[in-house]
């Protein structure tokens, strides 16, 4: 493990140097025309939980992305909770991963929006509903449709939704297909949530637990980490370029697949087991440091 410091510098032990005179930067480390992709966490890493993206965080964002590396958002927030970080760093063309791997974006100015939906990734929620429900029965629960709705009992609206969500009746979202699942209580501690979990068994989906009792539910199989690689297959990156940025636990599978995975510095610690560096925690602008290292 590594502690990141402000002098880091993305890929040493396997970045080449295509600078023939070996010219420096204004850093004094050795120039390199080699681009990188990279994935960037949005709540926790860009933004604090507050929602805030400072101008420092902004500003090393929109310059990594002007230098011409392929930075992408990779998030467990839905389409419309992603777009407007989207545009605050200046991605104007490439990709990104919503809805912790359950849909991915190709972004480009001449599209409809500036965007399309390129992979979206369904599957029958019912079962693990079911199961939760029986154990965790206070708990609140929302669902994203195919369509990209919101579902929710008790009036359970969240900002990473994006959009409104509208209350149904328990047996509705039974019937309906998800991108996503989101489970959430006062009255559980994260720990519960896993206990719930273990004696319920989630077989046929993919869940992370969150901070706070807050349960993410994908189809099985489908992470960060699974979107990201079928990009990187997609853009011809070699795997030793790939960058990744998260604080979550929703975050280990995205750090373990890149070649250079940064913890933030408040994140828990398996998370930080998961990552070969750790750098500042969000409220230090951690994520600037990073990306500034990029340059």
């Amino acid at each position: 493990m590594t502690t990141l410091t402000e002098t880091s510098v993305a890929g040493n032990d396997d970045r080449r140097d295509n600078n023939p005179n070996n010219n420096t930067n204004t850093l004094g480390f050795a120039a390199v025309d080699q681009k990188f992709m990279v994935a960037l966490d949005v709540d926790g890493t860009l933004v604090n939980h507050d929602g805030h993206m400072s101008p420092g965080v902004r500003e090393a964002a929109q310059a990594v992305v002007a230098a011409g590396h392929e930075v992408m958002i990779a998030t467990g927030r839905s389409l419309n909770a992603t777009l407007p970080i989207i545009e605050k760093i200046g991605i104007e063309r490439g990709y990104a991963v919503c809805c912790n791997g359950g849909v991915t974006l190709r972004l480009h100015p001449e599209l409809e929006n500036g965007y399309e939906v390129i992979h979206k990734a369904t599957f029958d929620p019912a079962p693990a509903l079911r199961a939760l429900r029986e154990r965790l029965p206070s708990a609140k629960y929302a669902l994203e449709d195919a369509d990209g709705n919101f579902l929710s009992t008790e009036r359970f609206q969240d900002a990473s939704f994006g959009v409104e969500a509208v209350g149904v009746d328990f047996h509705t979202m039974l019937e309906a297909t998800a991108v996503r699942v989101v489970v959430f209580s006062t009255e559980n501690t994260p720990e519960e949530f896993n206990e719930a979990i273990n004696h319920v068994g989630l077989a046929g989906v993919t869940y992370s637990v969150g901070w706070t009792a807050w349960l993410d539910i994908a189809a099985a199989g489908v992470t960060k980490a699974s979107a990201l690689e079928n990009l990187r297959v997609r853009l011809g990156f070699e795997e030793h370029l790939t960058v990744a940025v998260g604080d979550g636990r929703n975050d280990i599978e995205m750090l373990t697949w890149a070649a250079r995975g940064v913890a933030m510095g408040q994140a828990p610690a398996e998370v930080v087991a998961a990552a070969d560096e750790v750098t500042h925690s969000v409220h230090d602008d951690g994520a600037a440091h990073v990306l500034r290292s990029l340059l």
